[in-house]
């Protein structure tokens, strides 16, 4: 069944007669569409692509199930736009996407339009986006070979003295230069005691002997992303990384050996969880393993203590569980992995084992 025609049988379940969208992923999802300032009316009635001049040809030839309207904006407001399309087809409701459209747009839209009720909706895309079809969990294997990859080329070059900001360039140039249409989000590099923040920023600090380095980080490859976690130590490790290294590696290898569908997302984070609290390191944990990743690098399903989230065969997620000593440092351990109905596909396949960079 088309994207299209899940989403309108989801509408007919929930009384709504139209459906405004806003937010670019889910857009995308829907429609093909990879541009941005456009948006989606679809209805039973008909399904309408709303841009303008700048991104007439592209709709026109990514979105081949809609009518592609081209709105002046000089003339015509959005809100015009939608009113006419609501009045030409009779439609007398109109569902908006309240976890996304801000409000100045709603009240925009809602001054133009002149008799139709709007509902607010929440999740009905996300619903949708919440398992991977195979294409899309391919697109995801190719985000994560081209992390792999960068990665790999990066271990050949970071050295002592090299800035936190000068080797997270490294990496991103490599991702590029592998194919990757940029980032999945601001790349994590961080060195020393800074690993102790799970989303610190690469700075002008220097990478020094005896540090740990964290590197979070994943590629976008035709709009899907991956997410990996390593963490390395500079020339020599002490005694006390080896073993908070080891307890987090320990958990990891647990999550990812023991999800499968079925499992809460509360149960899939007490795999790892179990293992950190026997260390006695669970106080300083992130308490979440992971989430779900597609065409954002945070959705469905998420896994934490009070999440209740069913995995599914088909979600894409990671488990990263992570331990950080404020002042000291940090270990962050993460796989993007694809459930099955007995356990994971661990996409991301940068060894995990304590390296130590000479």
């Amino acid at each position: 069944m088309k994207r299209t025609e899940r989403l309108l049988k989801k509408m007919e379940e929930l009384g709504l007669e139209s459906l405004f969208l806003n937010n670019v992923q889910n857009i995308r999802y829907i429609s093909g569409y990879t541009g941005t300032d456009s948006y989606i009316l679809i209805s039973p009635k008909g399904k309408w692509f709303i841009t303008d001049y700048r991104y007439t040809e592209q709709a026109k030839n990514e979105c081949v199930e809609f009518e592609v309207i081209e709105r002046n904006r000089q003339t015509t407001t959005l809100g015009q736009c939608v009113n006419q399309i609501l009045k030409d087809n009779n439609i007398k409701n109109i569902g908006f996407e309240r976890d996304h459209i801000n409000y100045g747009m709603l009240e925009d839209i809602k001054n133009d339009v002149e008799a139709a009720d709007f509902i607010p909706t929440s999740g009905i895309i996300e619903e949708l986006r919440y398992t991977k079809d195979e294409e899309e969990i391919q697109l995801i294997k190719k985000a994560c070979e081209i992390a792999d990859k960068a990665f790999a080329e990066l271990l050949k070059v970071i050295k002592v003295g090299m800035t936190e900001a000068e080797a997270a360039l490294e990496l991103e140039y490599n991702m590029r230069k592998l194919g990757a249409e940029g980032p999945a989000f601001d790349t994590i590099l961080i060195s020393g005691a800074k690993t102790s923040m799970p989303h610190g920023i690469p700075s002008d600090k220097k990478i020094e002997h005896g540090d740990f380095v964290t590197v979070d980080f994943g590629a976008i490859y035709k709009g899907y992303r991956s997410d990996m976690t390593r963490t390395f130590i500079m020339g020599e490790a002490n005694d006390e990384q080896i073993r908070l290294y080891n307890s987090v590696l320990e958990a990891q290898v647990a999550s990812v050996e023991g999800i499968k569908a079925g499992l809460t997302g509360k149960e899939a984070d007490d795999l790892a969880g179990k293992v950190l609290e026997r260390d006695g390191y669970y106080e300083h944990s992130g308490k979440s393993l992971g989430h779900g990743i597609g065409l954002d690098v945070h959705e469905k399903p998420f896994m934490n203590p009070i999440c209740q989230d069913v995995l599914k065969e088909g979600c894409v997620v990671t488990c990263e569980p992570g331990v950080y000593i404020p002042g000291w440092g940090g270990v962050r351990i993460e796989d993007t992995v694809v459930i099955t109905a007995d356990g994971c596909e661990i996409l991301t396949h940068t060894p995990k084992e304590l390296l130590i960079v000479k």
